[in-house]
């Protein structure tokens, strides 16, 4: 049996660095909001003949004055894009250009993202993700009503929510670097994606914390609340590895192959799910652990 509780201490230090240097990221940088959230164009054109290329379309774009374009193609030769900023005379123009690669091009439609609805979706994300977070913390702490001791069922639901925040933070930072040197941009397939994340690592953590609540109820002792936690874990381990790895081939494949549309929507979930076991085994046990001692300090 691999014991992984009493080496919890390096584990903290490690997720420390992790979290602090992606906090640093984010507090420099930020992270570089699409027009989801900052308000912009979406255009639809279609051509008579085959599709200009996505970087063909990407410099019309620019010198046409929008800036922040998100190419991607669509149907019976059609092609989809999202710019900023937003005034008619800059769309004029742009459609100018495109008619320039394809006379026929024809304009489908334009959709304007003002800021009013760009702050609106911000807040509704935000919104979304506090109500997850709160909504996973009262459901870990009923459905482990029936283990109150040696730590109230409560503290569940504390430390997983420790362990959902330290995977959120840390994609979170790893966008707001590639945004810094690569120019990647959120919208709301990246709120999405964080949803999804917060939802696969809370459930990887309930599977070990049952685990935990089977075995307090066989030995009905918890004389060694630190042995009961590492044995459950390691008759876990092999479940939340393999399940985490079959999904991130999936994402893998996903990545490669599903197009610049969703690449960095399965980037962000590879990163959160790959931390997400990681805590689940790691963080969200160990704070128990961790919890108990102190109680029994107090």
């Amino acid at each position: 049996m691999i014991s992984i509780i009493s080496k919890r201490s390096h584990t903290y230090i490690f997720s420390g660095i992790v979290v602090v240097l992606s906090v640093v990221a984010l507090s420099l940088w930020g992270l570089r909001l699409g027009i989801d959230f900052t308000g912009g164009t979406l255009m639809e054109v279609q051509f008579s003949a085959v599709s200009p290329s996505e970087e063909a379309v990407k410099d019309v774009i620019l010198r046409g004055g929008g800036k922040s374009a998100v190419v991607q193609p669509s149907q019976d030769n059609a092609i989809i894009m999202r710019y900023a900023p937003t005034t008619d005379a800059d769309n004029e123009k742009i459609f100018a250009l495109l008619k320039e690669l394809d006379g026929d091009a024809r304009q489908l439609r334009v959709d304007f993202i003002g800021a009013t609805i760009s702050d609106q979706i911000r807040s509704n994300a935000l919104i979304a993700i506090a109500l997850s977070v709160v909504g996973i913390a009262f459901y870990i702490a009923w459905a482990f009503r029936r283990i109150s001791y040696p730590i109230p069922s409560w503290q569940y639901g504390l430390c997983a929510i420790i362990a959902l925040a330290h995977d959120i933070i840390i994609t979170i930072g790893v966008f707001a670097v590639l945004g810094e040197f690569f120019d990647v941009e959120v919208g709301v397939p990246f709120i999405a994606a964080l949803i999804t994340i917060l939802g696969y690592s809370v459930n990887d953590t309930i599977v070990v914390y049952d685990r935990i609540r089977e075995n307090i109820l066989r030995s009905r002792s918890v004389a060694n609340f630190e042995e009961i936690v590492n044995l459950s874990i390691n008759e876990t381990l092999a479940r939340s590895i393999n399940t985490s790895l079959t999904v991130m081939i999936v994402l893998i494949i996903l990545s490669l192959f599903g197009g610049p549309a969703l690449f960095y929507f399965s980037i962000a979930l590879l990163i959160g799910i790959a931390f997400g076991t990681y805590s689940s085994i790691f963080i969200a046990s160990a704070f128990l652990v961790t919890s108990h001692r102190l109680s029994r300090r107090r």
